[in-house]
């Protein structure tokens, strides 16, 4: 028998992507399924994004940030502190 997998983030933009939401949904009092109401998609979509294991289209982070009554660019600010070098994965 398998073992499932456990879901991995995508990459560490991904991780810090995810932090930022739930700090902010957290900061504004809103559940995960209070969010994924107000924006329009699933509760297990938001949490997937806030663990990084799903990484939001361009259109999902403008129903974020109305849903959250934010710019786009607060949702993902927090990646302007680290170097992008070191957010891209290096090919083998």
């Amino acid at each position: 028998m398998a073992k499932p997998r456990t879901a991995q983030p995508v990459g560490p933009e991904a991780a810090i992507f995810g932090a930022r939401l739930q700090a902010l949904r957290k900061k504004r009092g809103l559940s995960t399924q209070a969010l994924a109401d107000v924006a329009d998609m699933s509760p297990s979509f938001v949490s997937n994004m806030e663990t990084g294991t799903k990484v939001p289209s361009l259109t999902t982070l403008v129903r974020l940030a109305a849903a959250l009554r934010c710019k786009v660019g607060d949702l993902v600010r927090t990646l302007d502190e680290h170097d992008p070098a070191t957010l891209i994965p290096k090919r083998s």
